[in-house]
């Protein structure tokens, strides 16, 4: 039998939204198919948060590491967030993983019985990453020209001649991705869940 896990998340903390139908409706679908649900995780936290400010999504993907999971379930995509980036990335994890997230109300999931990605699933995947993608070049134009009009107005940029940071702001700027890689996250998946490179990401874990 297939190991499972219930993921549920509402964005209200003021009592007026409640995860509780999506873990009913979950537990429903898991008693259908015969699967086993292993634990339930549950948030009240903005789906726009990144990755790694939402504990329960990351003690979620901490327990699928440790527990031979099967299957994430959740009623509707959006309850794994509404940032497409952070979304895609949880996914991608998962996947690595062979954890196959079975989405509800489009009666699909990520993964085929064999491991391999879901022909069906990759097309929405896809479409998704393709509107991540124009975010981020939209961010990326807005940036570019700030820059330059910053420079067109007499400004510098970059770092003072000499200028290193000390190990110590570097433990404490980098303070999630230290903790990451404390918790055995490969250098791969922790920049994928922080966006810091993974040069970067080299030079914090000898800090460790």
């Amino acid at each position: 039998m297939k190991k499972v896990v219930i993921f549920a998340r509402v964005s209200s903390s003021n009592g007026t939204q409640d995860y509780e139908r999506q873990i009913n409706d979950l537990q429903t679908l898991a008693a259908t198919n015969n699967w086993i649900v292993e634990a339930v995780f549950a948030e009240k936290v903005s789906g726009a948060k990144k990755n790694t400010e939402r504990t329960e999504l990351m003690n979620m993907i901490d327990y699928i590491n440790s527990h031979k999971i099967n299957k994430v379930l959740v009623t509707e995509l959006s309850r794994l967030g509404r940032d497409t980036l952070q979304v895609l990335q949880a996914i991608e994890i998962l996947n690595q993983n062979k954890v196959s997230v079975f989405i509800q109300n489009y009666n699909i999931e990520t993964l085929t019985p064999n491991g391999e990605i879901n022909p069906m699933s990759q097309f929405l995947i896809t479409i998704l990453a393709e509107v991540a993608r124009m975010e981020r070049k939209t961010i990326r134009e807005r940036v570019a020209s700030g820059y330059q009009n910053f420079r067109n107005n007499g400004g510098k940029v970059g770092r003072k001649v000499g200028y290193s940071k000390s190990d110590e702001i570097m433990k404490e700027e980098y303070a999630e991705e230290l903790r990451l890689l404390k918790k055995g996250y490969s250098l791969r998946n922790t920049s994928k869940l922080t966006k810091t490179s993974i040069n970067t990401l080299r030079k914090i874990k000898t800090l460790m």
